[in-house]
C-alpha cells in the first residue's frame, strides 16, 4: 500500500519534471502571468454546469469568460489553438495549507497556527505567502483555488479561500471566509492512546462544557452588541459573533462516526448552518448528514482507513457514499505541498463509487456552491471569473498535459521550481567546465 502511493507521487513529480513550458521561455528568463484577452479555439469545452461544448470558442477578456460560441471573430486577441484539447474550469481544493508553510520541520516556516485555544479572530489570509513555491507546483495540474487552513486549538481561526496568483494575499483573496471549529474528539484519539475509558468520557465531557462555555459567550456578546450595549473589545468574541450572527459560515471539522452525529446534535441546538469538513467517517452516518441538510468537504480520499477493521478502499469510496447519500461533497487534500495531487485524489473518488461527473463537480461547482461562490467559479459560462485549463485529456488521469492555465483572466507560466531544475541538469556538460 504505502509502495503504490509513493510510485503515484513519484510519478506525478515526473510529470511535473517533464511538463514543457510554453509561450517562448528562454534559459534563466523570469516569467510572469500574462493578461489578455485570449480567445481559446476550438476545444471541447467541459462547463460542469451546461454540458461538454464540442469544437467551440471561449473568449478571455477583463479577467472573465467574456463569451462562449462556435467560431467568434478573432478580432485584437491572442488566439490559443485548442482544436483536439479540452477546456475544464479550474479546480478548487477544499482544505489545504498551500501558502502557509514552507519546511514542516521548520517552526519558523509554518503560519498556520496561533498560540491560544480560542482564536477565531486569527487570519489565515495575511498569513497566506505568495511566493510560496509549492503555488506553482500545484498551478501545472490545474489547481486553481484553494482554501488555506488554521489548524490547533479549539476555534484555530479564519480560513480564506484564495486564488494561486497575485502579489499581496488581497490579490489572491477569492471572496469566502469561514471561522474554523475543531469540534472535541470524544473518543480516542488513536491506537497509542492509553487513557481508560473513565478518563476518555471525563476529558469528553469537559471538552464539550468547554466548548458550550465559549458559544454561550459568543451569543451573549452578539446580542450585548446588537442591542448598543458598550463592552470592552474582545476580538475572539467579535468575530465569533459574527458566526451567531449568520454574517460568517461556520466550517466544523470534525471526523469519526460518532462525533460527526454529536456534531450535527450541537448545531441542531445552536440554530447554525454549518459546513463540515474532514468527515473520515461519513460514510458510516450518510444518512444522518444527508437530513440535516449539511454540505461536506471530505478528504484526503489517498488516505489509510481510520480503524483498523475497515477495508483498505474505505477513504476512497468515502466521497461517494456521502453523495449516494444525497450529501453536497467538495473535496479536499488537507496538503501543503501535495496539494498537486487533487486530480488523483478525485480520481480515486471517481473510481470508488462517486464517478467521473460527480468527483469533477467536487472539484468544482459543488465547492464554488458550499463557498457561495457559484456565480464567480467552479463552471465555464459566460461572465464568470476567468479560472481555467487547457488539457490533452482526462485530467485525473496522470498521463494528462496541461499545457495552460488561467487564473483571474491571466494566463500563468507552466514552469515551477521543479521544472526549471530539470531543464537546467537534463543537458548540463560533463566535467566541470560548461
Amino acid at each position: 500500500m504505502k509502495f503504490y502511493f509513493r510510485h503515484i507521487t513519484l510519478h506525478v513529480l515526473l510529470l511535473a519534471f517533464l511538463a514543457t513550458p510554453l509561450y517562448g521561455q528562454e534559459e534563466g528568463a523570469v516569467l510572469k502571468s500574462e493578461k489578455g484577452p485570449f480567445l481559446l479555439k476550438g476545444g471541447t469545452l467541459v462547463t460542469v454546469s451546461q454540458g461538454v461544448l464540442e469544437a467551440t470558442d471561449l473568449l478571455i477578456d477583463n479577467g472573465r469568460i467574456e463569451r462562449i460560441g462556435k467560431d467568434l471573430p478573432e478580432g485584437d486577441v491572442r488566439v490559443i489553438d485548442c482544436t483536439g484539447k479540452f477546456v475544464y474550469p479550474g479546480f478548487i481544493d477544499s482544505g489545504t495549507r498551500l501558502g502557509l508553510v514552507e519546511v514542516n520541520s521548520l517552526e519558523e516556516t509554518r503560519d498556520y497556527q496561533e498560540i491560544g485555544h480560542v482564536t477565531p479572530n486569527m487570519q489565515t489570509l495575511i498569513a497566506v505567502n505568495p511566493n510560496a513555491v509549492a503555488i506553482p507546483v500545484t498551478r501545472v495540474s490545474g489547481v486553481t483555488t484553494t482554501l488555506a487552513l488554521p489548524s490547533g486549538g479549539l476555534f484555530p481561526g479564519t480560513t480564506a479561500l484564495i486564488h494561486l496568483d497575485g502579489y499581496t494575499p488581497e490579490q489572491m483573496y477569492a471572496g469566502f471566509k469561514g471561522v474554523m471549529l475543531a469540534f472535541p474528539n470524544t473518543g480516542r484519539t488513536g491506537p497509542n492512546d492509553n487513557r481508560n475509558e473513565e478518563t476518555v468520557k471525563k476529558e469528553a465531557n469537559e471538552a464539550i462544557q468547554q466548548l458550550d462555555e465559549v458559544w454561550k459567550n459568543a451569543v451573549r456578546y452578539a446580542h450585548l452588541t446588537q442591542a448598543g450595549a458598550k463592552l470592552e473589545y474582545f476580538p475572539e468574541m467579535a468575530q465569533l459573533a459574527r458566526v451567531v450572527r449568520g454574517e460568517m459560515p461556520l466550517i466544523i471539522e470534525v471526523n469519526t462516526a460518532a462525533d460527526i452525529l454529536r456534531a450535527i446534535d450541537w448545531t441542531k441546538e445552536k440554530h447554525i448552518q454549518p459546513i463540515f469538513s474532514g468527515v473520515a467517517e461519513g460514510w458510516r452516518v450518510a444518512d444522518s448528514i444527508a437530513e440535516a441538510g449539511i454540505p461536506v468537504i471530505t478528504g484526503p480520499v489517498l488516505a489509510l482507513p481510520t480503524r483498523h477493521s475497515d477495508r483498505y478502499d474505505v477513504s476512497y469510496a468515502n466521497a461517494g457514499k456521502l453523495a449516494a447519500a444525497g450529501v453536497k461533497v467538495a473535496l479536499r487534500t488537507n496538503e501543503a505541498e501535495n496539494v498537486r495531487n487533487l486530480p488523483f485524489h478525485a480520481g480515486f473518488a471517481a473510481a470508488y463509487g462517486l464517478g467521473g461527473e460527480e468527483a469533477l463537480k467536487a472539484v468544482t461547482i459543488n465547492a464554488a456552491e458550499i463557498f457561495g461562490l457559484e456565480k464567480e467559479i467552479g463552471s465555464l459560462e459566460e461572465g464568470k471569473l476567468a479560472n481555467l485549463f487547457v488539457a490533452d485529456g482526462d485530467p485525473f488521469e496522470p498521463k494528462t498535459q496541461i499545457p495552460h492555465v488561467f487564473i483571474q483572466g491571466y494566463r500563468v507560466p507552466i514552469t515551477n521550481r521543479q521544472i526549471r531544475l530539470y531543464q537546467e541538469f537534463i543537458d548540463r556538460t560533463p566535467g566541470l567546465s560548461r
